[in-house]
């Protein structure tokens, strides 16, 4: 229970680029996250998040998708504001080659979104969140090939799990990732 409810730390990336309502929408984003990553220990975030990470490296990210509802997503989407919601995602429209069939899915909302600018100015503090930020701003889409992960994997020492930008970047990117393959 301490683990669900604990007040969230407001880190000055987050303010700089966020107003006080965002933030709380924000927070409920990780704290969903979270939850769900973490369901079976409430212990710290590191400790669940650690151990799926040689999974989502060899299976992809199946550990996600086996841990979190789409149903209960979208539920999230609905109980933070839109005005948050467009900050940070868009729809765009995709194309199936295979069905040859078009439709529209989560995409990142680009250069022009508050998530972007926030995600450079983590990025001046760590460059492996540059490198995210570039690829997601010059692609104008959350990156499914696993560079994150991978990128956690083989540089553990430059990713703090306790540090709240970490967190919620994380748990914007696999909650995008998990709508993008589960939304029909």
């Amino acid at each position: 229970m301490n683990f669900s409810c604990k007040t969230q730390k407001v880190t000055p990336e987050l303010k700089n680029n966020f107003s006080s309502e965002q933030i709380a929408d924000l927070q409920k984003i990780m704290k969903f996250f979270k939850n769900r990553i973490c369901i079976e220990s409430k212990s710290d975030f590191g400790s669940c998040f650690e151990p799926m990470l040689p999974k989502l490296i060899e299976t992809g990210y199946e550990p996600i998708f086996e841990k979190i509802n789409f149903n209960e997503q979208l539920e999230l989407y609905k109980s933070i504001s839109k005005n948050t919601f467009n900050e940070i995602w868009t729809f765009c429209k995709t194309r199936d080659l295979v069905k040859n069939t078009e439709y529209q899915s989560l995409c990142a909302k680009g250069a022009d979104g508050k998530y972007s600018e926030y995600l450079l100015e983590v990025g001046k503090k760590n460059k492996f969140i540059k490198n995210y930020a570039e690829k997601l701003i010059a692609s104008g889409d959350f990156e499914p090939s696993g560079f994150l992960q991978s990128q956690i994997y083989t540089n553990k020492s430059e990713f703090n799990f306790k540090d709240p930008n970490i967190q919620l970047i994380i748990a914007i990117h696999f909650l995008t990732i998990n709508d993008q393959q589960k939304r029909n």
